[in-house]
């Protein structure tokens, strides 16, 4: 619930001269204040954001969460602009990115209209074949199809990651638009019962080659393999907030009340690696990428989606339209769960230690962050 009410808050501020920094700092204030108000007895929990507020608009293709040092990118009409952001309860990940057009009143035709359907038909697609017994492969291959059926290309190389207890960057991932070393070097897998993923949809008008431009990287994790003295006093005391603060969740320099530290310290620690950054990356001027990100978790009766999109498709009107005839009867399938019939005798339950527990109360889903799957 947290995610997607701070998704909709960065959205509906979203508008025609409004500074990205502005949203950013939005977004990852509501999560803080938001997280802040649930398990409050739980004194050693930690609990906040899983991913800072990122705004990228037109060409950029993610992770930029700017510093209030850096030059202010101001929204305007016609602009395409992708939110991703992620919160956490005591480790456990809810991720979501959503991509919309600024001040879009009346039906959008043309390059916008056309990348946002597809990214849009991509993760549904996804959706339905992010399921137990499914290869990772066949997600990468729907959505190649489904970007080219709209002259369209996933950026190049992009992962989506199960995701596990504090770690949002899991051993299986599904690859996007791999080169053919990548497709020999991608470690195929199979979706299995009770693994959670975030699917990440990137999808450009151009040829999906994203390049680092030189914009300076905000946004970094901690490297938990990696160990290292470091030498300056500076980077010893960043680095010990930052393991205090945020563990091995991603953060954004912008969270340190001393800036200026801030960026001086992160130097070494990148240096010798024991942080990872997520560098700011961008396709060729005058191209638009479009993105869309859901958590699933993958439940014996089918895929269950706990960060629901917010895409308006009656907005957007693309000339172009999949043609394949199975990926058209895999878009128009059903992407609900299968319901399962309650057992007559009694049983009993033994409880399973694992990642998230779905309680059904009437027609309502409940999705809980310290629990157990029940099984028989």
């Amino acid at each position: 619930k947290v995610t997607i009410r701070a998704l909709k808050t960065v959205v509906t501020a979203a508008t025609a001269g409004v500074s990205v920094l502005s949203l950013c700092e939005k977004g990852d204030a509501f999560i803080m204040a938001e997280t802040g108000k649930i398990f409050k007895k739980e004194k050693d929990m930690k609990k906040g954001i899983a991913f800072p507020t990122c705004v990228s608009v037109n060409n950029c293709v993610c992770h930029y969460s700017p510093l209030k040092s850096d030059p202010d990118v101001i929204l305007k009409d016609g602009d395409l602009v992708k939110i991703d952001l992620g919160v956490h309860v005591d480790g456990f990940i809810s991720n979501v990115a959503h991509s919309f057009i600024v001040g879009v009143t009346k039906v959008l035709t043309g390059r916008k209209a056309d990348v946002l359907k597809a990214a849009h038909l991509c993760a549904e697609a996804a959706l339905r074949l992010v399921k137990p017994g499914n290869q990772n492969t066949q997600v990468t291959e729907a959505w190649n199809k489904i970007a080219k059926s709209f002259k369209c290309s996933p950026i190049e190389g992009m992962l989506s990651h199960q995701l596990k207890q504090h770690v949002i960057d899991g051993e299986k991932t599904i690859i996007q638009n791999p080169t053919d070393q990548q497709k020999k070097d991608h470690e195929k897998a199979e979706f299995e019962v009770h693994e959670v993923y975030a699917v990440d949809v990137l999808i450009s008008t151009g040829e999906g080659k994203a390049k680092d431009g030189g914009q300076r990287t905000t946004v970094y994790k901690r490297d938990p393999n990696k160990v290292y003295g470091l030498k300056m006093k500076t980077s010893r005391t960043f680095f010990s907030e930052m393991e205090r603060r945020f563990d091995t969740m991603p953060f954004t320099l912008r969270a340190f009340e001393d800036e200026g530290k801030a960026r001086l310290g992160v130097v070494e620690c990148a240096k010798h690696e024991l942080l990872q950054p997520f560098n700011v990356l961008h396709e060729k001027e005058g191209e638009f990428v479009a993105q869309f990100k859901f958590t699933v978790l993958l439940m014996a009766n089918g895929p269950l989606r706990i960060t629901n999109s917010l895409f308006e498709p009656e907005l957007y009107k693309s000339e172009h339209e999949v043609e394949d005839p199975e990926l058209k009867a895999l878009l128009q399938s059903s992407a609900s769960r299968k319901t399962q019939k309650k057992k007559k005798k009694k049983v009993s339950y033994r409880a399973v230690p694992s990642y998230y527990t779905i309680k059904i109360q009437t027609l309502n889903v409940f999705y809980e962050f310290k629990s157990f799957f029940y099984y028989y």
